[in-house]
């Protein structure tokens, strides 16, 4: 199984390279968060240059769908959904990642 990387172990690691308090890491990572799902709420797209891109596209409702858990039918209303496209040097510097791991 991977290994997850954790918003505390990035403070930790931000902390450990750069001279500030994790307490004020903490607090510009929350805020940087809340900037990104304020722009998604108002539907606009966020680009973060060597990134990726944060984008809302709707998902057309269904009258069928089946829940997972109960295998119950259920409607679904049309919805917004959050999407993330990664931008090219996000895209160029995993792309090997796969060749150098076997798979499970």
């Amino acid at each position: 199984m991977e290994e997850k990387l954790t918003k505390a172990a990035i403070i930790e690691s931000l902390h450990n390279k750069l001279s500030l308090s994790r307490a004020d890491i903490h607090r510009v990572i929350d805020e940087l968060f809340e900037e990104i799902k304020d722009g998604l709420k108002e539907d606009r797209v966020i680009e973060l240059r060597g990134f990726g891109t944060f984008e809302v596209r709707t998902r057309k409702g269904r009258e069928k769908a089946r829940n997972p858990k109960t295998g119950e039918l259920v409607a679904v209303d049309t919805h917004g959904v959050a999407i993330f496209r990664p931008g090219k040097e996000l895209k160029d510097c995993i792309w090997d990642l796969r060749d150098a791991k076997p798979e499970d």
